[in-house]
């Protein structure tokens, strides 16, 4: 496995289309595995694929405590949702950044495993708002797009300031 470049904002590969999966194969599988370790070593709860620079339709996640629940959604789609909850969020393309996002509080999600499986799921809580999260990374969009004009200029402002003093 090898650890992989997270592309940070305002890169602008972050806001590209990622593409439907249509090949499982020993490359994907290695993909997924690495994105895995990537996300472990940053440390994050979430990766999406175009974050990495591939534009594959493809996110990992782990919201357990003991990280030992590694998930792997390869062309993730939203079924249906429910309810909504502000919660804090932070991205590993946008270090040391956090806002409040409002997200939907439950979601089932169809989805395929690295060998072409299908499977859906039904979540809540954190790991329902890291799904989304990373969907709206595979579409080309980011946390800091919910947020209003002013909070966004705000927070990405102290990111460009963090920038400053770490280089």
């Amino acid at each position: 496995m090898a650890k992989l470049e997270i592309l940070e904002f305002p890169d602008p590969r972050l806001r590209l289309n990622a593409q439907t999966v249509e090949v499982f194969d020993a490359a994907l599988k290695r993909l997924a595995d690495d994105m895995l370790e990537t996300m472990y070593a940053a440390p994050g709860i979430g990766l999406a694929a175009t974050q990495v620079n591939e534009q594959k339709r493809l996110l990992v996640t782990d919201v357990s405590e003991g990280r030992d629940a590694p998930l792997v959604l390869v062309n993730p789609e939203l079924l249906e949702t429910s309810g909504t909850e502000m919660c804090q969020e932070g991205c590993l393309s946008f270090p040391g950044v956090y806002a409040d996002v409002e997200r939907k509080e439950w979601v089932r999600v169809k989805a395929q495993d690295v060998t072409g499986k299908s499977f859906e799921l039904e979540t809540g809580g954190l790991l329902a708002v890291c799904i989304q999260h990373e969907m709206d990374h595979l579409v080309g969009k980011v946390f800091v797009d919910y947020l209003s004009p002013l909070k966004r200029s705000l927070l990405l402002r102290k990111l460009e300031k963090q920038r400053r003093h770490a280089g």
